[in-house]
């Protein structure tokens, strides 16, 4: 015969849970995956890391599901340049993309002749490596590798097609209250360059900053179920190493 009275204090007990869980979602720190090499080489996908929700403020876009329960952004501080940040895209609001900011409000943003320039100066990129290989989907592609350093003095790994396939852009122009982002694997990212299915980022929109990887495991390699293949699957060297 069931105890009625311990069921109910179960199903409390779990539903506290389920609040508190919820609420340290919300507020203060959510766990994401990488499903895609956009961030290659410094986000890999199966890396599984923490983004602090309170970085930039609060809103809509920060609790699950994206519920109205308010309209602007609270508790609002300002985003920086170079910042890895997770943000739900404009076209749906709802699938979450992550990528490093490169424009805030007022920025003019081009590309002339593969060269990144932020309201005419030149970003400044030092090349590391002629010979790196990466991912791009299911596909190595061969790259050249520089250190990017931002007008704020933020540094940075990205990486290049050996043949440049992005060479040149219109200038972007980044409205009030928006931002500009693009991935790390430049020739490899659907970003702010693509105005129909990413483009300029509403500050609403930011769900949180990407801090440090706590797991990383090679999905080509093998599930994490698959015990006997952690050896080779597990990025053992990537646990607890900070975004940045």
């Amino acid at each position: 015969m069931f105890n009625k009275k311990f069921i109910l204090e179960n199903l409390k007990t779990l539903l506290y849970a389920l609040i508190i869980a919820v609420l340290i979602r919300s507020i203060f720190i959510q766990p994401f995956y990488i499903p895609s090499s956009s961030m290659e080489p410094n986000l890999l996908v199966g890396d599984r890391l923490f983004v602090t929700k309170y970085s930039y403020g609060y809103s809509k876009h920060s609790f699950p599901f994206s519920p109205p329960i308010f309209n602007n952004r609270i508790l609002f501080t300002e985003p920086e340049r170079g910042d890895v940040v997770v943000f739900k895209t404009p076209v749906d609001n709802r699938t979450d993309y992550i990528k490093r900011l490169i424009g805030v409000p007022g920025d003019q943003i081009q590309f002339i002749d593969s060269n990144l320039f932020i309201n005419n100066s030149e970003i400044i990129k030092s090349k590391k490596s002629e010979t790196d290989t990466i991912y791009c989907g299911n596909k190595k592609i061969n790259v050249i590798t520089f250190e990017e350093k931002l007008p704020n003095g933020k540094s940075h790994k990205t990486v290049y097609l050996t043949n440049f396939t992005f060479k040149n852009s219109d200038i972007f122009t980044v409205p009030e209250e928006h931002y500009f982002f693009l991935g790390d694997n430049r020739d490899c990212s659907k970003d702010s360059r693509f105005l129909t299915s990413v483009g300029y980022v509403h500050k609403n929109n930011l769900v949180g900053k990407a801090r440090f990887i706590f797991f990383s495991s090679d999905i080509l390699v093998g599930s994490i179920f698959e015990f006997w293949k952690w050896n080779k699957s597990i990025r053992f060297d990537r646990f607890f190493k900070k975004i940045t």
